[in-house]
């Protein structure tokens, strides 16, 4: 068996980390098993649904490096819905009904009130029709056949569809519901496995008779637990993490990657640079039942470490031309973001005003004054010239590496010195240290 994972989003806004685990997993398990991850275009909504929102989902799965093999939009798909919903008519497995919504709500308090479930009740076949109304249109479930199947994550589920209401799976303008459409295109669309929020529990019961009805198997389902934020639902925040966002707050995609492909499971999060250890290692049965908690300080923390791992040839389009691959490789041990990166350009080249230095240091970088000009600039300087320095005024440990820190980068803390300093043009060195 070929293994066909997809993706499904509505083009009525912008993807969110909650979105992107979802297509990340499928991929993953689909990359895993050699198989194929398709992209469907849930615009059945015609309304809401916008081109620049399916251009976007398209932007963001090329920068996160899931490619897809293949799309289909569901706007296209409408001849194909309209047969197999007629077939399903004709077999009695769809029927119309008439109550609106102020009629079920109604109902609905009713059967609370007694301690009933508030089920939809069924009417008899030779109900009255009212004139003039147009259906909507319900699937009927078989009472007789209890629902069952094992989840990758879950594992045994059990339905009984006697406690269920018929799903409404067309509305009375004619327009789809997400049920029998998504169950068609799957169908249609060979799809062996589908990796969703364990919100979709109760939609997935429904879903497999209506697989049953079409005379199809089912694909295998995987429901995972939702992400939360650090203070409860992230739904709240979503806007907030949106890809656009999250690029430019210099978030690298393997770092977000690495982070939604673990999190939830019992696998730790990693400073990978490949996803080839993330598909090795997707197994849905190491994930859990409890919320997945989904941290933006552990995420720029991960995108920090991940950049010290991060070879120049990498990063080299998106940094400035004075960024060389000796100077990425001293500053990526203290970079946040990549875009940190151009900071340290006037540190390196110039133009650069060291800041005052305390009436204490001044002895120290004026021996390093008298000292640089005549030092090899090399691998050694640093350490020829803090031995001078020390030799001249006695200064050691920070009261001699702070000040000329200072005055070099006008920074208290940074890269190791002897790596640093050789990479930093010697005039300018050689000027910092004088203009006191």
């Amino acid at each position: 068996m070929t293994v066909v994972t997809r993706f499904a989003p509505s083009p009525t806004g912008s993807l969110h980390v909650g979105n992107v685990r979802t297509a990340l997993h499928n991929w993953l398990w689909a990359r895993k098993h050699g198989g194929r991850f398709l992209l469907r275009i849930d615009d059945t909504d015609l309304e809401r649904s916008r081109e620049e929102y399916v251009d976007g989902i398209r932007a963001d799965l090329s920068w996160l490096g899931l490619d897809v093999d293949g799309e289909e939009r569901q706007s296209a798909r409408f001849d194909l819905y309209e047969r197999e919903f007629d077939r399903l008519k004709a077999a009695g497995r769809v029927y119309a009904c008439y109550e609106t919504p102020e009629e079920l709500d109604i109902r609905r308090k009713v059967l609370l009130s007694r301690g009933l479930p508030p089920v939809y009740e069924r009417k008899p076949a030779d109900a009255a029709v009212p004139e003039g109304v147009a259906p909507h249109w319900r699937f009927k479930l078989d009472h007789d056949s209890p629902i069952a199947w094992t989840d990758m994550v879950r594992g045994d589920q059990n339905f009984e569809p006697k406690t269920m209401s018929d799903p409404v799976i067309r509305r009375a303008d004619g327009s789809w519901l997400y049920l029998l459409p998504s169950v068609i295109d799957d169908i249609d669309m060979g799809i062996t496995h589908v990796v969703r929020g364990e919100d979709h529990v109760s939609n997935t019961a429904a879903q497999i008779q209506m697989f049953d009805a079409l005379g199809a198997k089912p694909p295998q389902f995987a429901h995972e637990a939702l992400l939360v934020g650090t203070e409860g639902k992230l739904s709240k925040r979503l806007g907030s993490l949106g890809m656009a966002n999250l690029r430019d707050e210099g978030i690298e995609p393997i770092a977000l990657v690495a982070l939604l492909a673990r999190l939830g499971t019992s696998d730790p999060v990693e400073p990978v640079t490949s996803v080839a250890p993330l598909i090795a290692s997707i197994d849905f049965a190491r994930f859990g039942r409890a919320p997945a908690r989904f941290d933006e300080a552990e995420l720029a923390l991960l995108n920090q470490k991940i950049l010290h791992h991060t070879y120049y040839a990498a990063v080299a389009p998106r940094l400035p031309a004075a960024i060389t691959e000796a100077r990425w490789n001293a500053i990526r041990p203290n970079l946040m973001t990549v875009a940190e990166a151009a900071e340290w350009s006037a540190v390196f080249d110039g133009p650069f005003t060291p800041p005052a230095p305390e009436e204490a240091d001044r002895p120290v970088i004026e021996a390093a004054a008298a000292a640089v000009s005549g030092l090899e600039w090399d691998a050694g300087a640093w350490p020829a010239l803090t031995g001078a320095v020390k030799d001249a005024t006695g200064a050691k440990g920070r009261a001699l590496f702070l000040p000329l820190r200072r005055a070099l980068t006008g920074r208290d803390h940074g890269p190791d010195m002897a790596e640093l300093l050789p990479l930093i043009v010697k005039d300018q060195a050689i000027a910092r240290l004088s203009a006191t």
